[in-house]
C-alpha cells in the first residue's frame, strides 16, 4: 500500500508560493496561506498607477485559481507565528473575530512570504506593494482602505492616480527618490501618461540603474533626458533639508514624493534567532542553508562566522525575497547576494521542492520519485541576470547574463521590441500564475531546463544530482550538471 502523503504549508501565495504549490501537489497535501485574497503582478504594477484599467490585467483571486484549477487548499489569513518543534502555523482567518486563530500542522513548510519595500517607513510602507499585514495596516498612510482585498487593493490605485492627475496641471513638481529600475519606470510612467506634470529623479550613486552595465544606464538616462526628467546623481535625500531642495533645482519643495528605493523584510511572525541582524532594510531577513533550509543566525568565535545549525529538524525551507539572499559574507561568498525579484525566487522555489521531496524520500519513502536522496545545493541562477526595464508603455530596454558583479551583463534589447517582450512576459507569466496552459507551456521550462547559459550554474556532481540530461519529463531536473537521467 502506498505511503499516506505528507503535509506541506507554503505560506505566501504570489509567484515562488504558485510555484511550488504546482510543483508539489502530485506528491503532497498542500496547504497555501496568504494575507491577501489575490495574486498581484508586482513588475507592472507602477503601470497601474497611471492607467487604472491596468490592473485588472495584473491579478487575479486566489482562491479559485489555487482550489479549483491547482488543486490545492488556501486559507486566506495571516500567520502570526511558526512553531518549528510542535510543526505547526497559527494563523489569524480572515474572517475570524481577532484573537481567534487557527492552528495548522504540516510535515514540510516552505516560506514564500515575499518582502515589503521602502525602508524608511517603520513597516516598508509603498505603493507597489499592499499593505495587508496587522501591524503595518494600523499604522499604514492609507488605514482607511484594506488592501487584504481586491476590491481594496483597487480603490488605493484609484485614489493614488487621481492625485497624481490632480498634480498635471503644468506648474506641480514630483521627486522620485531612487533611480533604480523602480524609480526610473514609475518617473517614466508619469511623464508619458501626465506629461504637465514636473518630475525630478535623484539618487546617492553617480548614475540611474546603478548595478546594471553603463549601455542600459545611457539608454535610460537619455530618455529621460529627452522626456525633461530632470536628472541630479550623488545627491543623499534629507526631507525637509532647504538646501538640499535648492541643490535639485527645487527650492519651494516637491508637491509630492516617492521614495523608491531598497527592500524592508516583513517576516514578522519568524523566531528572532533565524533572523538577520543586518541585510538591506536594517536586516530581519532569513538565514538559510545552501539547501534553502532555515538555519540559525551565525555566531562570531574569535573574530570568525560561524554558521548557524539548521532551524528545528531541516524542515522548513526560505526562498525568494524572504531569506538573507546571501550565505557567508563579502570576504568570502558560499552563495553571491542574489537581485530580489520573481525569477531567482521561482529558481529557488524548485530547489527547495527538490529537497523537499527528497528529503520526503529518505524519510518515508516517498512515492515513486527520483532515485537520489541526497539534497540539491542550490546556485546563483542566470536568470537572476535578466531586467526589463519600462521607459513609458513604448519603450524599454533589457539587460541579460549580469550576475554578482556591478555592472556586469549586456544590453541586447532595446526600444518598442523591448517594450513588446515585457509585454509578453507579463501576460504569459499571468497566465502562467492562473495556471493557464499557454502560459504553462511558455514558462514550465524556464526553470525546468536541462542546461544554463549564464552565472553560476549547477555545481552538484552526477552522483549526487539527478538534474541533468534528464527527459523533459521527469520532474526534478534542474540545470545541466553532466549526469545522467534518474529514470522517472
Amino acid at each position: 500500500m502506498a505511503p499516506t502523503k505528507r503535509r506541506v504549508l507554503i505560506v505566501g501565495g504570489q509567484f515562488t508560493g504558485n510555484f511550488s504549490a504546482r510543483d508539489l501537489k502530485k506528491h503532497f497535501h498542500v496547504t497555501v496561506v496568504d494575507a491577501k485574497e489575490f495574486f498581484e503582478y508586482t513588475p507592472g504594477v507602477l503601470r497601474a498607477f497611471v492607467k487604472p484599467a491596468h490592473f485588472d490585467a495584473l491579478s487575479f483571486t486566489l482562491q479559485p485559481v489555487l482550489e479549483r484549477k491547482i488543486g490545492v487548499k488556501f486559507i486566506w489569513g495571516e500567520v502570526l507565528n511558526l512553531d518549528q518543534d510542535a510543526k505547526k502555523a497559527t494563523i489569524q482567518p480572515m474572517f475570524s473575530p481577532k484573537g481567534v486563530l487557527d492552528e495548522v500542522g504540516f510535515d514540510y513548510c516552505l516560506l514564500c512570504n515575499g518582502c515589503n519595500f521602502n525602508p524608511m517607513h517603520k513597516w516598508g510602507e509603498s505603493l507597489w506593494f499592499p499593505t495587508v499585514h496587522a501591524n503595518c495596516r494600523a499604522e499604514g498612510s492609507w488605514a482607511h482602505i484594506d488592501e487584504r482585498f481586491i476590491e481594496g487593493r483597487r480603490r488605493h490605485i484609484l485614489e493614488e492616480y487621481h492625485k497624481i492627475a490632480d498634480l498635471n496641471t503644468g506648474d506641480k513638481t514630483v521627486l522620485v527618490v531612487g533611480a533604480g529600475f523602480i524609480g526610473v519606470e514609475l518617473a517614466t510612467e508619469i511623464e508619458y501618461f501626465f506629461p504637465e506634470i514636473q518630475l525630478t529623479i535623484i539618487d546617492f550613486l553617480k548614475r540611474c540603474l546603478g548595478p546594471l552595465p553603463d549601455s542600459a544606464a545611457e539608454y535610460c538616462s537619455e530618455y529621460m533626458h529627452a522626456a525633461g526628467i530632470k536628472e541630479f546623481y550623488e545627491q543623499k535625500y534629507s526631507p525637509g533639508d532647504k538646501k538640499f531642495y535648492e541643490n535639485i533645482e527645487m527650492p519651494n519643495m516637491a508637491d509630492k514624493e516617492y521614495i523608491c528605493v531598497g527592500v524592508k523584510s516583513s517576516n514578522y511572525f519568524m523566531n528572532k534567532e533565524v533572523l538577520s541582524d543586518k541585510g538591506p532594510g536594517g536586516g530581519g531577513w532569513i538565514h538559510m542553508n545552501e539547501h534553502l533550509q532555515v538555519e540559525y543566525k551565525p555566531t562570531f568565535v574569535d573574530g570568525n562566522e560561524v554558521r548557524g545549525d539548521v532551524y528545528g529538524d531541516g524542515s522548513i525551507f526560505a526562498v525568494g525575497d524572504c531569506n538573507y539572499g546571501c550565505i557567508g559574507n563579502p570576504k568570502q561568498w558560499v552563495l553571491p547576494p542574489i537581485p530580489k525579484i520573481s525569477y531567482p525566487g521561482e529558481e529557488q522555489a524548485l530547489h527547495a521542492c527538490i529537497n523537499i521531496i527528497r528529503k520526503d524520500k529518505l524519510q518515508y519513502g516517498g512515492h515513486g520519485m527520483c532515485t537520489s536522496t541526497k539534497m540539491l545545493k542550490t546556485w546563483w541562477p542566470w536568470g537572476a541576470g535578466m531586467f526589463a526595464t519600462s521607459l513609458g508603455p513604448h519603450d524599454a530596454c533589457f539587460v541579460m547574463a549580469a550576475n554578482d558583479v556591478k555592472g556586469s551583463g549586456y544590453m541586447v534589447n532595446w526600444w518598442l521590441p523591448a517594450a513588446i517582450q515585457k509585454e509578453f512576459i507579463e501576460t504569459t507569466k499571468i497566465d502562467e500564475c492562473r495556471d493557464g496552459w499557454v502560459g504553462c507551456m511558455i514558462w514550465h521550462f524556464v526553470h525546468h531546463t536541462p542546461m544554463h547559459c549564464w552565472g553560476k550554474g549547477c555545481t552538484q556532481s552526477p552522483q549526487n544530482c539527478c538534474a541533468g540530461r534528464c527527459c523533459f519529463a521527469c520532474p526534478n531536473q534542474s540545470s545541466f550538471c553532466g549526469s545522467t537521467c534518474c529514470g522517472t
